[in-house]
């Protein structure tokens, strides 16, 4: 497949094919409408990248609770969910003394330090999950972003895009891909080095 791209979008056919990958314990329901995608984005406060709507309204991977169930999934659980990278990033602070070069020097307190973190951590783009601890950047204007694995501040690229990403993750990988050669994410492309 060729890489994501604004030329050459996810279709829905492109999508079906990823869906298709998945292993059989894995339950598709029906696709998300245009409607629901639009209620879930509204009640969260972030907008899907277009391929991600795209996979979405291809059809829901349900089944287990590693799979984001954005239709009837339990508030609890999606909350957690999209903040999960955001908490990794504060446990570091708080239990491994992370600290973001790019921020003001870091308070000697760890609740103060903790405190900035999370007026700076605020503003950083929202990761949207994709599959357990598996995330794409949630920007409805950016297309072909890598998919992170993100735990803590172990980050890594596990696809350069969305459709890499399910050769990786439940297929076969696609031929050689050049891990450097993925379009960044303002912050989050920091822990990738």
């Amino acid at each position: 497949m060729t890489p994501i791209s604004p030329e050459n979008p996810l279709t829905s056919q492109d999508a079906q094919a990823l869906l298709a990958m998945l292993p059989a314990r894995v339950e598709i329901e029906r696709g998300m409408s245009e409607r629901e995608l639009d209620q879930v984005e509204e009640r969260w406060g972030f907008r899907f990248a277009p391929e991600h709507r795209t996979l979405l309204g291809a059809g829901l991977p349900t089944g287990s609770d590693r799979w984001p169930d954005w239709r009837d999934g339990d508030a609890k659980v999606l909350a957690e969910q999209l903040a999960w990278p955001v908490d990794g990033v504060l446990f570091d602070v708080e239990c491994n003394d992370f600290w973001h070069p790019e921020w003001d020097p870091r308070p000697a307190d760890t609740q103060d330090a903790l405190d900035v973190a999370r007026v700076y951590l605020a503003e950083v783009p929202v990761m949207a999950p994709v599959y357990s601890h598996r995330y794409l950047l949630a920007d409805p204007n950016r297309t072909g972003t890598p998919v992170l694995s993100m735990y803590q501040t172990d980050i890594i690229c596990y696809g350069t895009d969305l459709a890499d990403y399910f050769h990786n993750e439940f297929r076969r990988p696609m031929p050689a891909q050049d891990y450097q050669q993925y379009a960044a994410i303002p912050f989050w492309s920091y822990f990738l080095g």
